[in-house]
């Protein structure tokens, strides 16, 4: 069984990096990851064992960022890079256009796990995806394979949406 401070010291670190890849703020990111930790203790007793420790507390600190954001009305505090990488395709260009990006949300919102929040690692955190494996507990190809079936979902939705399907 993992004790508070064993998690800490195991998985600090990781925590800290995704929120700092969420926040793009070295405060923010040291603030709310010392905020996971604390619930995480106060729930550790609920922790079933259904998914990698890792991933549990990657949900209560993106949990915790988005509650942030909320309480200071930011957000859309993460801003999409102009110049996005070639391995990019045209969903994520597209989030930049607020009526599809509202669309998107919606279509995120229903999508089941792993792949909206694989989606949401890969376009918004803008995580590897070998960070993105990590996390899971996967293969950085399992990311690789996650994130497309989640950008295949999406754009199934959007054409369904668009052409009334």
């Amino acid at each position: 069984m993992y004790t508070i401070e064993k998690l800490y010291r195991l998985y600090f670190n990781d925590i800290y990096l995704y929120l700092f890849a969420l926040s793009r703020n070295k405060d923010v990111a040291e603030e709310i990851t010392q905020e996971t930790f604390f619930k995480a203790m106060k729930s550790l007793k609920h922790f079933r064992g259904d998914c990698d420790i890792r991933v549990w507390l990657c949900q209560i600190a993106k949990n915790n960022y988005y509650t942030y954001c909320t309480k200071n009305k930011r957000i859309d505090a993460i801003e999409m890079d102009e110049d996005l990488s070639d391995d990019r395709v045209q969903i994520e260009k597209d989030y930049i256009n607020k009526e599809q990006a509202e669309l998107i949300k919606k279509i995120l919102n229903h999508m089941e796990e792993p792949y909206r929040e694989v989606f949401r690692l890969r376009v918004f955190a803008e995580l590897s995806f070998r960070q993105i494996g990590n996390i899971f507990g996967k293969s950085e190809n399992w990311g690789r394979v996650t994130f497309h079936r989640a950008r295949l979902k999406i754009m199934k939705e959007m054409e369904e949406k668009e052409y009334g399907e």
